[in-house]
């Protein structure tokens, strides 16, 4: 039986954060400052963000410990947002450009930045979890598609082949490389499957600012051409569908659907640009 087709569902009140918990910048602004510094950071950032990256992704793991039929992805939410408040961490998305919850919850056909709601999660379901921490002044993203209950092989193999995109993506990250080496890779992986490569939402750089401008295509794109450098901090997270590469957005301004409306998965890691390669950083 094919999972019910996505649909909008009501969304409860944003979640309070303990008033001691440091927020970003654009908490309460429209957008975030612009991102003025290096791409490079220097060791006292470096490991903040070890810290930052590694609660974001023991959050991330929480969260898919309570992934089951009949879950709302509002509660997974609720389980996200206290994780992080209760490890001192501020959850990035809430209030990031308007977006009012702690996590995005991507059900099945959802590309990514779906909002948490009352939609209850069933059997045959895929969800994404994109879930980043805000903690001594840095940011640290991650996330994983966890399967609900028993799901079809076509779509257990997306996601399977998602992840391992992803790792052969960070596994060309090396210094003196340019950053359109991981999207030649993923792109290429991708293409054995015949499974669409989203072209629209990228990787980016990431530390004190969320996304820095540094941007990190998951296709083959000659025009993103920047030297990969020692010290450089930023994220891979590739979106790969069963069909078409293409989506739509729903009227909320963030959901964005295949354009077939057949299933799309996604994994993230926060990486460290080392001497001989990349260090995953959001690891629990």
């Amino acid at each position: 039986m094919s999972p019910t087709p996505v649909a909008p569902a009501p969304i409860s009140a944003r979640r309070p954060v303990p008033a001691d918990i440091e927020r970003p910048e654009y908490v309460g602004q429209a957008a975030p400052l612009p991102f003025h510094g290096s791409e490079v950071k220097d060791a006292e950032t470096i490991e903040k963000m070890r810290v930052a990256c590694r609660v974001a992704a023991q959050a991330r793991e929480e969260v898919g410990r309570h992934v089951a039929p009949g879950v709302t992805t509002d509660e997974l939410d609720r389980v996200g947002h206290e994780f992080l408040c209760d490890h001192g961490a501020y959850p990035s998305t809430l209030g990031y450009r308007g977006f009012p919850k702690s996590l995005c919850s991507s059900v099945n056909e959802v590309v990514c930045h779906g909002i948490p709601d009352a939609r209850r999660l069933e059997d045959g379901d895929i969800v994404n979890i994109d879930i980043t921490g805000y903690l001594d002044g840095v940011h640290g993203d991650t996330n994983a598609t966890f399967l609900v209950g028993d799901v079809a092989e076509e779509t257990r193999l997306l996601v399977e082949r998602t992840h391992e995109a992803t790792l052969r993506g960070i596994r060309a990250v090396k210094p003196g490389r340019r950053i359109n080496v991981v999207g030649r890779v993923i792109e290429a992986y991708a293409a054995r499957f015949g499974y669409g490569v989203v072209r629209e939402f990228t990787g980016h750089g990431i530390g004190t600012s969320f996304h820095s401008g540094l941007i990190v295509p998951h296709y083959d794109d000659p025009e993103h051409d920047d030297l990969i450098e020692v010290g450089m901090t930023f994220t891979i997270e590739p979106m790969l569908n069963l069909g078409t590469h293409e989506w739509e957005m729903w009227d909320d301004g963030w959901t964005a659907v295949t354009a077939d409306r057949r299933p799309s998965a996604q994994f993230e890691h926060t990486l460290l640009v080392t001497p001989d390669g990349a260090e995953i950083l959001t690891q629990p």
